[in-house]
C-alpha cells in the first residue's frame, strides 16, 4: 500500500536507516538531512510503511544538490528523483515502478513534462540503469562529482 511520507511519519526511522543501509547509491542522511528532504519534497511516498520509498523535488525546491542544480540549469520544470530505494526483501514485486507511476501522475497534474534523475556510472549500479531503462528514461548528459569520484549519468523522462 502506497502512503504519504512526512516527518511524523512512524516508518521515518525505518527509512532513514534503509536509505542509509544504501548510502552508496543515495547519499547518507542522519535525522536532520532526512527530515529536510521530507519537508522540502514535491512527493515523498513509502509502500508498506518501509519496503521502498521515492524522495523527488520539483525545480523550485530550495535544494543544494550538485545533481539536481545540473538539472535546474538547464530545464525549466521537472521533477527530480532524488532517492528511490527497496529493501532486499521486498524486491522484485514492482514496487519501484508503482512508486514512479505515482509520481508520474502527481508530476502531470502540477503541470510538469519531465521527470529527471542520476544514476551511478561509478561505482555501477547496473540494476537501477535497467529499471531506468524500462520506464524510458534516456541520458541526457554525464558528471563527475567533487566528493571523492563519483561518477554519475543524467537521465530524463517526457511525461
Amino acid at each position: 500500500m502506497l502512503t504519504s511520507l512526512s516527518v511524523n511519519s512512524p516508518a521515518f526511522e525505518a527509512l532513514r536507516k534503509l536509505n542509509n543501509a544504501h548510502a552508496q547509491e543515495l547519499s547518507y542522511a542522519d535525522e536532520d538531512r532526512f527530515r529536510l528532504l521530507l519537508e522540502r519534497s514535491f512527493f515523498a511516498a513509502a509502500i508498506n510503511e518501509t519496503d521502498a520509498f521515492l524522495i523527488a523535488f520539483d525545480q523550485n525546491a530550495d535544494y543544494n544538490s550538485p545533481n539536481f542544480l545540473w538539472f535546474r540549469n538547464r530545464f525549466l520544470k521537472f521533477v527530480y528523483i532524488d532517492r528511490v530505494v527497496t529493501d532486499a526483501a521486498a524486491r522484485g514485486r514492482g514496487h519501484g515502478a508503482a512508486l514512479y507511476e505515482a509520481l508520474f501522475q502527481q508530476a502531470r497534474s502540477a503541470g510538469h513534462t519531465l521527470a529527471v534523475c542520476e544514476v551511478n556510472e561509478y561505482p555501477p549500479n547496473p540494476a537501477s540503469d535497467a529499471f531506468h531503462a524500462r520506464l524510458g528514461f534516456v541520458q541526457a548528459g554525464s558528471a563527475e562529482l567533487p566528493d571523492g569520484g563519483k561518477k554519475v549519468r543524467y537521465f530524463v523522462k517526457e511525461l
